[in-house]
């Protein structure tokens, strides 16, 4: 048997957000009290009040392009790979046949890339670009 590499972190992570999963009911204010969370009963609780099938969200960063809540009744898509240069997630997209049928399509990330080149002393900024052509001039009069 080869080496097995665990990472204890992720690990306990995942097994918290296990834990959450299954554990979190009604509402409640978020960590930076701005908005609020929800658990499953609350969704479950919607979708039986407006008589739905399936929630879907986004603006939310979610390492696969999607994530399922809830026993499956919401989804939260984010389409963004490499979100702003900082984060490693995939890109989401979620398709909708004629049956209801939903599917995903993943955008994978790239490699990550530099977000500014040195510009010598003053480094703190983004470079100008070289300028390699004349501008071209429009609508001259001859």
């Amino acid at each position: 048997m080869g080496d097995f590499d665990l990472n204890v972190d992720s690990l306990i992570q995942r097994l918290l957000e296990i834990y959450l999963y299954v554990c979190v009911r009604g509402w409640g204010e978020n960590d930076r009290g701005v908005s609020f969370t929800f658990g499953v009963d609350v969704v479950s609780k919607f979708l039986n009040r407006h008589e739905l099938d399936l929630i879907c969200r986004a603006h939310q960063v979610v390492e696969d392009g999607y994530e399922f809540f809830a026993r499956r009744q919401l989804v939260t898509l984010f389409s963004a790979p490499n979100y702003c240069g900082e984060f490693d997630n995939a890109g989401g997209m979620m398709t909708v046949d004629d049956t209801l049928m939903c599917s995903f399509q993943i955008l994978k990330p790239s490699e990550k890339k530099a977000k500014y080149l040195y510009s010598g002393m003053n480094s703190s900024r983004p470079t100008t670009p070289q300028r390699s052509a004349p501008m071209l001039a429009t609508n001259k009069k001859k």
